[in-house]
C-alpha cells in the first residue's frame, strides 16, 4: 500500500510539473538550438509564438543575450500565415554581412569570416560563392544596401530596389 501511494503521489507530481511547464510556455513551442554566435557554435533557446520568435543564448562569459524577429509567409493564394519553425531556422542559419568600424565588410557564415572589402565592382556590388556541406551558396551582396542568398544562382542587385525575387 505505502509503495502505491508513493507510485501516485509521483504520478500526480509529474503530470503537474508537465502541465505547469506547458502553461509556463503558453502552448507556443520552444526547444534547445544551436546558432552560430561570432564563429562559435552555440547553444540556444528558440521561443516561437505567433508570427515571432525570440532566441536566448549565453555569451562565453555567461552573459546572457536576446535578439528575435518574426514575419509571415504568403500562400499561393496570396494569404498569409505565420513562418514555421523550419523556415524560422532556416533564417539563423543563413549568412551575415558585417560592416566594421575600420571600414571592412565581411561576410560570416557558420564557423567562417570571409573579407568582402576590395570585391565590390563600380555599382557597389558583390558576389560571393559560399562553399557549404550540401553544395553552395550564392550570396549578392550591394554595399550598404543589403544582401540576398539563393542555393541556385546568384540574385539580381535590381529586385533589391523593387523587393521582389528574380
Amino acid at each position: 500500500m505505502p509503495r502505491l501511494a508513493a507510485a501516485c503521489a509521483a504520478a500526480v507530481l509529474t503530470m503537474g510539473l508537465a502541465s505547469a511547464a506547458y502553461a509556463a510556455d503558453v502552448g507556443g513551442i520552444q526547444r534547445s538550438i544551436q546558432i552560430w554566435v561570432n564563429g562559435d557554435q552555440t547553444d540556444a533557446v528558440l521561443d516561437v509564438r505567433d508570427s515571432s520568435y525570440t532566441v536566448t543564448y549565453q555569451d562565453q562569459d555567461g552573459v546572457s543575450h536576446e535578439f528575435g524577429g518574426g514575419g509571415v509567409a504568403f500562400n499561393s493564394d496570396g494569404s498569409e500565415r505565420p513562418l514555421t519553425e523550419e523556415e524560422i531556422m532556416d533564417h539563423l542559419d543563413s549568412p551575415d554581412v558585417q560592416y566594421r568600424d575600420d571600414g571592412s565588410v565581411w561576410v560570416c557564415y557558420r564557423g567562417g569570416e570571409t573579407e568582402i572589402t576590395g570585391q565590390f565592382d563600380e555599382d557597389g556590388v558583390c558576389y560571393v560563392q559560399l562553399r557549404t556541406g550540401g553544395g553552395s551558396l550564392y550570396l549578392t551582396v550591394k554595399y550598404q544596401g543589403g544582401f540576398a542568398s539563393s542555393p541556385h544562382s546568384y540574385v539580381s542587385p535590381r529586385s533589391f530596389n523593387t523587393g521582389t525575387d528574380e
